[in-house]
C-alpha cells in the first residue's frame, strides 16, 4: 500500500523560512517523479515544485529562487524548503508521486502553511 504523509506545516512569519517533509511508502520514491502542489482557499490546486528520477528540478515562477525539493534516497522522504516566505504562499501544501495501476495519482493528505504577521 502506498502512502504519503505530509509534515512540517505550521505558521510562520513574512520573511521566514519552513521545511515540509513527505514521507513515502510503500514505492521507491527515487524511482519517480515526485511533486509539491498547494491549494489556496477559493484557488485551484497549483503544482509548486517537481523533482523527477533523474533529479531535474522544475518550480512554479513565483517560488524561483526562494522554494527547493529535494529528497532523502535512504529516508524514502521528499522535502520542500521554503524561505523568504510571503503571505501569498498561504496554501495546503500536497505532496504528489506517481499514478497507481488505475492511472490515479498517488496524494498525500495535505499539511497547513500559513504566512502572517
Amino acid at each position: 500500500q502506498v502512502q504519503l504523509v505530509e509534515s512540517g506545516g505550521g505558521l510562520v512569519q513574512p520573511g521566514g523560512s519552513l521545511t515540509l517533509s513527505c514521507a513515502v511508502s510503500g514505492i521507491n520514491s527515487s524511482l519517480y517523479t515526485m511533486a509539491w502542489w498547494r491549494q489556496a482557499p477559493g484557488k485551484q490546486r497549483e503544482k509548486v515544485a517537481v523533482l523527477t528520477n533523474t533529479d531535474t528540478t522544475d518550480y512554479e515562477e513565483s517560488v524561483k529562487g526562494r522554494f527547493t525539493i529535494s529528497r532523502d534516497n535512504a529516508k524514502n522522504t521528499l522535502y520542500l524548503q521554503m524561505n523568504n516566505m510571503k503571505p501569498e504562499d498561504t496554501a495546503v501544501y500536497y505532496c504528489k508521486g506517481p499514478s497507481s495501476g488505475s492511472g490515479v495519482p498517488y496524494w498525500g493528505q495535505g499539511t497547513q502553511v500559513t504566512v502572517s504577521s
